[in-house]
């Protein structure tokens, strides 16, 4: 790997861990050489006396870098620490590889449209974010008497984004339909309560008397028909009087009768609460629709302020390029003051008080893709600025809570990784961030942020003409039936090697959409499923997280789909050698990175801790066949 330190390129030896000025010799991974002294021992006293000014230099910023001397804050002026931190990743284990260049052909494209970036701007989204989250909450307490369904409002983001048209790279602000079919169905589940999954039999007979009385509530105080009335209480009075007669019934027994109970008084349950569940769903929406307002009015004003103002049109050519990062038309302007410091492990980057961290390797990770990608910073002046309003955005999306939203962002093994690039040939992630990405390529949510960082923007709006690409979506059906209809319309439309590999959920009570669209597609190729419990998923939370928590278990399997064409299957058919390859890899992952689930992650959803959000599922018994989870 070649560096520049002191204005002088030098070389990383990744077999001896060593930096060195001249190039290793092939062969030689024995001689050992640090000029730089990034691996030295810290000297303490009078050995410090004996090293020269030079040394001594490097030795203080790397001790600076690594949080070792109190040194205060670093600002976003100072790129020479900044660089230092290159090689603290060398203390980690990595989670992946830059060194991959795409196969991923493009038609060349305009630069985007997206406002810029700024801190004080990414402060107040994060700020009307977290008061819409809180709106939310009210609402869904004050109306219907429940706390919000977990992760409900993250899925609110994913499934608006899908259908959004508006300029706000996270709100929502136009919106066809403006009701959230998954806004809608998950509050409405949780009516008249919350279900959880069930252990003991006293947990369930609580559950069905619960049931039973919240149900009677409802129908009582809503205007509901004669005959909704009649029915709902007919159905409770028969459920309580059995439940008083009857103490020698089992767990199974209870879990029958709440199910027949639900069936019973769910119709006339939902038909009182609809106009109700709608309104929090408008509400909520109108709502966002004025944050995006006021947000999109003061980065124009801040612009407007820097003498920032739209630029001519850019002229791109009609012709086939590698995929290269998102670029942005409008300039940036002056960024404010982000400070950074490191707390053991851990960097920190603050602005007007509010502190984002990420992992040390990880920071590092930012930095590469960073000179890899910008071409509009080359002193690194807007580097820490950048990443604070990058770890700032994914923060705000997901949610504050322990684990909130970190499922959403859960990415494939190490290994799995490996084996998709040297028996497939991919080099590209779909649906990724500068955090969790494997290779340097990828799409993201956020274009504005994520492409200084190596993104493609987001994959609904990337054509590519050819390339293997790995797709692992967040667990939201309708981005999921979005992506299918995207993978087929791309595949149909190019004549050149495409290929597609696709992890999903196995999802088949009731089949979702997507996979059965997939499983029945002309361009499928092949499709196989990892059972559950013997494949893990590392965690969305990996850029922050301890290393024993990097993996966790899937409790229900995955399905692996191929959609290729005919020129991708020739390329990268999945021949029963490479298939046992991929399959091996998942075995090395289960054997030497998989750890048990997280103790956190206990909140009902409908088939099992779902690797993309982590929550506990509700029994099958229920066989919701409106609702999914994710």
């Amino acid at each position: 790997l070649s560096f520049k330190r002191e204005n002088r390129p030098y070389w990383f030896n990744r077999f001896t861990n060593q930096s060195m000025w001249e190039m290793p010799i092939l062969g030689q991974h024995d001689v050992i050489s640090d000029p730089l002294g990034l691996n030295a021992a810290s000297v303490e006293g009078a050995g410090d006396a004996g090293v020269g000014n030079g040394q001594r230099k490097r030795r203080l910023s790397e001790e600076a870098a690594h949080g070792g001397l109190n040194t205060g804050h670093v600002s976003s002026s100072m790129p020479q620490n900044i660089t230092s931190v290159t090689h603290s990743m060398l203390l980690y284990q990595i989670y992946w590889d830059l060194d991959i260049q795409t196969n991923a052909v493009i038609r060349e494209r305009a630069p985007a449209n997206h406002l810029p970036p700024h801190p004080e701007i990414e402060l107040q989204r994060a700020h009307l974010t977290t008061k819409l989250r809180q709106h939310y909450q009210e609402l869904c307490y004050q109306r219907e008497g429940i706390e919000p369904p977990p992760e409900s409002f993250n899925r609110w983001l994913l499934e608006r984004k899908v259908l959004d048209k508006g300029p706000d790279p996270l709100l929502p602000s136009d919106c066809d339909p403006i009701i959230s079919r998954s806004m809608f169905r998950e509050v409405m589940n949780d009516i008249p309560i919350r279900l959880s999954r069930i252990k003991y039999k006293e947990e369930a007979r609580k559950l069905l008397f619960k049931y039973a009385e919240a149900a009677k509530k409802m129908i009582d105080s809503r205007n509901a028909t004669p005959d909704s009335r009649k029915v709902v209480k007919w159905n409770v009075e028969d459920t309580i009087n059995w439940l008083r007669r009857d103490h020698s019934a089992s767990k199974e027994d209870y879990m029958d009768r709440l199910e027949h109970l639900r069936k019973q008084c769910g119709p006339h349950v939902t038909a009182v609460a609809k106009d109700s569940v709608e309104g929090i769903c408008t509400k909520i929406y109108h709502i966002s629709v004025e944050y995006v307002r006021r947000i999109r009015q003061a980065h124009q004003t801040l612009l407007k302020d820097c003498n920032i103002t739209d630029p001519e049109a850019a002229e791109v050519q009609d012709r086939l390029v590698y995929c290269y990062p998102v670029r942005l038309a409008l300039p940036s302007p002056n960024h404010p003051r982000v400070e950074l410091h490191f707390e053991n492990d851990i960097s920190c980057l603050r602005y007007k008080g509010e502190m984002v961290k990420v992992n040390r390797g990880y920071f590092a990770k930012l930095e590469l893709l960073y000179r890899y990608s910008c071409i509009d910073d080359p002193r690194f002046e807007k580097f820490l600025s950048r990443i604070w309003c990058l770890i700032k955005r994914y923060q705000v999306m997901f949610g504050a809570g322990v684990n909130e939203g970190m499922g959403l962002q859960g990415a494939l093994p190490v290994p799995v990784f490996e084996v998709l690039n040297k028996q497939f040939g991919v080099s590209f992630e779909c649906f990724a961030s500068p955090l969790n990405s494997y290779f340097k390529q990828f799409c993201s949510a956020f274009p504005d942020t994520d492409g200084f960082f190596g993104s493609r923007g987001p994959f609904l709006n990337f054509s590519p003409a050819s390339g293997s690409f790995e797709a692992n979506p967040p667990f939201c059906e309708e981005l999921m039936d979005a992506m299918v209809t995207h993978f087929e319309e791309l595949l149909e439309k190019s004549s050149e090697p495409l290929s597609f590999i696709i992890f999903v959920p196995e999802w088949r009570d009731p089949l979702t959409p997507a996979l059965n669209r997939m499983e029945t597609s002309a361009f499928l190729r092949h499709h196989m499923s990892v059972p559950a419990f013997e494949h893990a998923y590392r965690s969305g939370s990996q850029y922050i997280c301890k290393k024993e928590e990097m993996y966790y278990k899937a409790v229900h399997g995955t399905v692996i789909i191929f959609l290729q064409n005919d020129a991708g299957f020739t390329k990268w058919e999945p021949t029963p050698e490479r298939i046992q390859e991929l399959l091996a890899a998942y075995q090395v992952s289960q054997r030497t990175l998989g750890s048990p689930v997280p103790s956190s992650t206990s909140s009902p959803t409908k088939e099992g801790l779902s690797p993309k959000i982590g929550l506990l599922s509700l029994p099958r018994l229920f066989n919701i066949s409106s609702t999914r989870f994710l």
